[in-house]
């Protein structure tokens, strides 16, 4: 069994910078790791994810070239680097992990993001 666990949410004015952790309590060397959000009243929507041992990467267009998805398998930790955020990026942010890249398993919580404009 997988725990997740989110960290770093915040309100940020548009233009700033907040990097999200997502610790995990098991062990997820071998997991592909992703990040989903949800703003109100939408469905939650693919954001990026990274491959098991990190050397692939994928993103959703709209945060293409402004956010980051890395991960650390030595401390069981993915984060997600996000830079420029617009008012649009405001969402509940939850993390997720899974056998590879999109077959997720095991999510996280949430951490809520606001920008503010």
């Amino acid at each position: 069994q997988v725990q997740l666990v989110e960290s770093g949410g915040g309100l940020v004015q548009a233009g700033g910078s907040l990097r999200l952790s997502c610790a995990a309590s098991g062990r997820v060397s071998s997991y592909a790791m992703g990040w989903f959000r949800q703003a109100p009243g939408k469905e939650r929507e693919f954001v990026a994810a990274i491959s098991w041992s990190g050397g692939s990467t994928y993103y959703a267009d709209s945060v293409k070239g402004r956010f980051t998805i890395s991960r650390d398998n030595a401390k069981n930790t993915v984060y997600l680097q996000m830079n420029s955020l617009k008012p649009e990026d405001t969402a509940i942010y939850y993390c997720t992990a899974g056998t590879s890249v999109g077959t997720y398993v095991y999510w996280g919580q949430g951490t809520q993001v606001t920008v503010s404009s």
